[in-house]
């Protein structure tokens, strides 16, 4: 009760010392959070001598808090992972086949371009870290996450296609919670095609459903 009091009392006094100072409250809080801004923020000075000092790290600065080693490694199986999804989506589109093929291979061949974009933000977020991507074909399926299945007829193919997306969906949101605060970048990356391929999925889904009605 009395620490409460003590409270309401400073408030006030506080109140009463900005009225007679002619701040109103919202002035009060600004220069409160302008303060507390200050205090988080580094030295300036000293972020420009550190921003010097490694300029050969590029992106890369004293802040960064993963291991580029580990991260270039995990991009590189996300990144080989895409482009067998990039490869097999090509395949898909180019075998479809049947009265209802021409839209299930428009989809195709767009999720095949999408993978591919992921496939290139990826490799520039690994040359940002000081590594090398890596597009070595003889390797490519045994370090992807998610297969190269041909698949035989349409629905087969969808659904190889919806296997693949289930996949890289758990892999990615797994890749993203171990990564956490390290490499906020690389996190947004990832982020940013985890919902794409969620969205994939999504349209895979809707196309066994409609091929089930035809």
């Amino acid at each position: 009760m009395a620490g409460t009091r003590l409270a309401v009392a400073e408030t006030v006094t506080d109140s009463l010392d900005y009225a007679v100072a002619g701040v109103t409250h919202k002035e009060a809080a600004l220069k409160k959070g302008t303060q507390h801004k200050q205090e988080f923020l580094s030295d300036v000075s000293e972020l420009r001598r550190r921003a010097r000092e490694h300029m050969d790290q590029g992106a890369v600065t004293d802040v960064y808090q993963a291991d580029r080693s580990t991260m270039v490694k995990l991009l590189n199986t996300v990144l080989a992972t895409e482009l067998v999804c990039t490869l097999r989506y090509r395949r898909h589109y180019f075998m479809a086949k049947g009265i209802h093929a021409q839209p299930v291979a428009d989809e195709f061949i767009e999720h095949a371009r999408e993978e591919q974009e992921h496939a290139d933000e990826v490799a520039k977020r690994i040359i940002q870290l000081g590594g090398e991507p890596d597009f070595n074909p003889e390797s490519l399926t045994a370090r992807s996450h998610s297969e190269y299945v041909e698949g035989g007829d349409l629905v087969s193919m969808i659904r190889e296609d919806l296997v693949a997306e289930r996949v890289a969906i758990e892999s990615y949101t797994e890749m993203i919670r171990f990564i956490g605060d390290g490499d906020p970048t690389t996190r947004r990356v990832l982020e940013q095609i985890l919902a794409k391929e969620e969205e994939h999925a999504e349209d895979l889904n809707t196309l066994i459903e409609e091929l089930k009605e035809a």
